[in-house]
């Protein structure tokens, strides 16, 4: 982040006071509507300011269109200004819609939250970002938004995590106020809103508002009538308040005129598809259309709209609840503080612009002309749209005293607990990496209890199925309500189910994007409130397929977590295709900010683990991030690690381990005829193979990746000239003075490990899962996807050209 982001807090404007109290809130009724009316058609024309500029007003040598969404962010202007301005304080954290993301910049500009400066970036590099970004953008947003129906969520995993915070440290935890979503009514259409709704613990959550811009326009189409009853009932049935602003003052007092009770239900009556047509129409046609199709009522409807003029009932037709800022603001006031709540604004798709309710306004731009229209009734210029409020003005008095109450404290990050290198006990002779997991987490709390307590586990059902039990019954599960458990006193009952607010584990419904959605808000509350959590999610390895998008924007909006996949491969043979994973390996390698790890062994698990743990709110400069790790059912024989008993190559394979990798030979590396080169579950069958080699008379090395990925970006980093940080780890695997043909093999897509013929150019034969798997026993499964040890004596057979 440059100083000039860094210092955005710091412009002098006439907006920036002295922060508030802890608890003052505003008091919504004390803003005069023409005023706030007056801010929001400043909002409108900045908004729309921001987008021009963009591209009308800068040079676009590539040709490629710039964009953004001048209609998609005019439907909220009311709603955002209405927050804002009379709602809003600074423990609040909102979510805004992607498209509206320049309402967000032209309402912080105007609090004194962005420098002018900024105004004329959007979209352009280092500039204004396309959709709200939390790590990218200038000025505050709290949520990054542009995943649609990510952003949507993500205030209330925020709000379940700060709850969760408070329950475990309530010392040193600030106060929360409200989390606020904005988005719009298309986003509904994603099944993550509706994984997140249903979830029992966010019925608790009092301080989670969504408000819905109904505009009831989508990229492609007008969103049907039925489609809204059944959202509203939907949210109904979760338990959420539901509040409807759909018609403003002007209309309702029509309503309330004699005959007005005709109007009303003409209106409510009428098709999306037909209102939006009215919209578009000349004012002369408007009053003929309302009365179409009235039957018998139309004489009385007639004489009811008699009194306005052409413009008038034109005008008046467009007054919905989500642009009537005086309707909004009383309604916000009747928002419950005992569950979550929606509001649903009916407004208009680019309300106030010359592309009003205009089917194919999505993308559209103003022209100059438009633009000059536009600021005629914004009483501004297009020589300086950027002019600000008189300080002294009513509009910008009441400003001036949002931005107050808007500002924040400093956060006072609390110190992050010591990470240790190892634990101190050896594994079981035989043991799993799913199994050393639990015991891991078990060991954490007598090892390292002040890092165990900073610790939060995550599931979507399957926390007994992952090892998780050991961990429970130590920790608890958090709940915001408690349940009683009514098995406690069964002494047949290995796990101990006890539900409370001191609990480490958080269970989720089988929803893994509300387990990732979550995991990431988990890894936000120090950047939040100063206290790291270590969020650690546990799913089915090739489930991690569905939450990679929401787990990867996560990461992107700066959420760190450690999520484990676990059981993994075709060596899960009994399960069958249904539950055995093969590109996981391959796809995890490639998010940024991840590093994915494949331990074999169990001290490799307990080696990796605790150095992602130390990793994960690391700067980023300083090699800050989350992690994948890849775990196995399959009982191994620890002794084959051969772990060094002398501290010092203890200490060496330990550096190795958490660097990607070390060699398992008995011989220098230069005198490999063959090396194989492995990681995970399918050791055993590489160093059986290696010893089958060795009785033919071959000579082979093996190498044992315990993260590809951090081997694959060593080998990247020999080409960066200068950069401290780069790691050697691929050349001492791989050392360009002893080249040997490669064999790669692990229990997943063999493109994974393909990279490695490229450190020293040696011939390379990969071995991998590359077909959907089925129900056998694991020897099977391994000779029938070519994996098993045959398989890699034939192909290291293959390159050294023997028999």
């Amino acid at each position: 982040m440059t100083q000039d982001v860094e210092e955005h807090a710091q412009f002098e404007t006439s907006a920036q006071v002295d922060p508030p109290s802890a608890n003052e809130r505003p008091l919504r009724a004390t803003a005069d509507a023409e005023v706030l009316d007056e801010v929001a058609q400043r909002v409108l024309w900045l908004a729309t300011s921001i987008i021009d500029a963009a591209n009308r007003g800068r040079k676009n040598p590539d040709g490629v269109k710039v964009g953004g969404h001048q209609s998609s962010s005019a439907s909220l202007v009311g709603i955002m200004t209405a927050l804002y301005m009379t709602e809003l304080t600074g423990r609040d954290r909102v979510s805004v819609k992607p498209h509206a993301s320049p309402v967000l910049h032209a309402l912080n500009y105007l609090l004194g939250d962005l420098d002018e400066k900024w105004l004329t970036t959007l979209r352009s590099q280092g500039g204004l970002q396309p959709y709200p970004s939390r790590t990218k953008d200038p000025d505050t947003v709290d949520f990054s938004t542009g995943s649609v129906g990510i952003g949507a969520t993500a205030p209330v995993w925020a709000a379940l995590s700060h709850r969760h915070l408070a329950d475990r440290f309530s010392e040193t935890t600030p106060e929360a106020g409200r989390f606020i979503s904005l988005l719009g009514d298309a986003e509904l259409d994603e099944g993550a809103v509706w994984e997140a709704i249903i979830d029992p613990e966010v019925r608790g959550l009092g301080n989670v508002l969504w408000v819905v811009d109904l505009n009831r326009q989508s990229l492609d189409r007008v969103i049907p009538d039925v489609q809204i009853r059944r959202l509203q009932g939907m949210f109904g049935a979760a338990d959420w308040q539901v509040l409807t602003v759909k018609w403003g003052r002007r209309l309702q007092e029509l309503f309330a005129r004699e005959g007005g009770e005709l109007l009303e239900r003409r209106m409510d009556q009428m098709p999306n598809e037909e209102y939006q047509r009215l919209l578009r129409s000349h004012p002369g046609e408007v009053r003929e259309r309302i009365l179409a199709g009235v039957g018998e009522d139309a004489e009385a409807l007639r004489n009811l709209l008699e009194p306005l003029s052409d413009a008038d009932l034109a005008e008046a037709v467009r007054d919905l609840g989500g642009h009537d800022l005086s309707r909004l603001t009383d309604t916000f006031g009747q928002v419950a503080e005992d569950r979550p709540t929606v509001v649903f604004a009916y407004t208009i798709k680019g309300r106030g612009l010359a592309t009003e309710g205009h089917p194919g306004n999505h993308a559209a731009q103003l022209t100059e002309d438009q633009m000059q229209d536009l600021a005629e009734a914004s009483g501004m210029s297009l020589d300086d749209p950027w002019h600000r409020f008189d300080a002294d003005s009513p509009a910008g008095h009441l400003v001036g005293e949002a931005a107050r109450r808007l500002r924040r404290e400093e956060i006072v990050h609390q110190p992050a607990p010591e990470v240790p290198a190892e634990l101190g006990w050896a594994p079981k002779a035989v043991t799993s990496t799913q199994t050393q997991l639990g015991r891991l987490l078990s060991d954490l709390v007598r090892a390292a209890p002040e890092l165990a307590a900073h610790v939060t586990t995550v599931s979507p059902d399957v926390a007994t199925s992952t090892n998780l039990g050991g961990w429970i019954n130590k920790s608890g599960v958090w709940s915001i309500a408690g349940r009683h458990d009514w098995f406690a006193d069964d002494r047949e009952r290995m796990l101990r189910w006890q539900e409370g607010r001191r609990g480490r584990h958080i269970e989720l419904g089988i929803a893994e994007v509300n387990l990732v959605s979550l995991a990431g808000e988990l890894g936000s509350v120090g950047q939040r409130w100063g206290r790291d959590l270590i969020p650690l999610g546990v799913l089915y390895d090739p489930f991690i397929n569905r939450a990679l998008e929401p787990w990867t924007f996560s990461l992107y909006a700066g959420g760190r977590s450690i999520i484990v996949g676990t059981p993994s491969g075709v060596t899960l043979a009994p399960e069958g295709g249904a539950h055995q994973s093969f590109n996981t390996p391959s796809a995890t390698l490639e998010v940024p900010g991840l590093t994915s790890w494949e331990p074999a062994f169990a001290q490799d698990l307990e080696w990796t683990m605790l150095e992602a743990m130390r990793r994960l709110h690391l700067p980023e400069s300083q090699g800050g991030e989350a992690a994948y790790f890849r775990l196995s059912t399959r009982p191994v024989e620890q002794a084959l690690a051969a772990v060094p008993e002398d501290p010092l190559l203890r200490e060496r394979r330990r550096r190795q381990v958490v660097a990607g990798g070390y060699r398992m030979s008995g011989h220098p590396t230069g005198e490999d005829e063959v090396t194989l080169v492995g990681a995970g579950a399918i050791m055993p069958e590489v160093l059986r193979a290696a010893d089958r080699l060795g009785a033919l008379g071959v000579r082979a090395g093996v190498v044992c990746l315990t993260s590809p990925g951090r081997v694959f970006r060593s080998m990247q980093d020999r080409g960066r000239v200068g950069e401290s940080a780069r790691s050697a780890i691929v050349d001492e695997l791989f050392p360009a003075q002893a080249p040997a043909p490669l064999v790669t093999v692990l229990d997943g897509h063999p493109h994974t490990l393909a990279f490695l013929a490229g450190v020293r150019g040696d011939r390379t034969r990969n071995l991998g899962v590359t077909d959907f798997g089925q129900a056998s026993s694991m020897t099977e499964a391994h000779r029938i996807h070519g994996i098993d040890a045959e398989s890699v004596v034939s192909a290291a057979l293959d390159l050294t050209g023997r028999g």
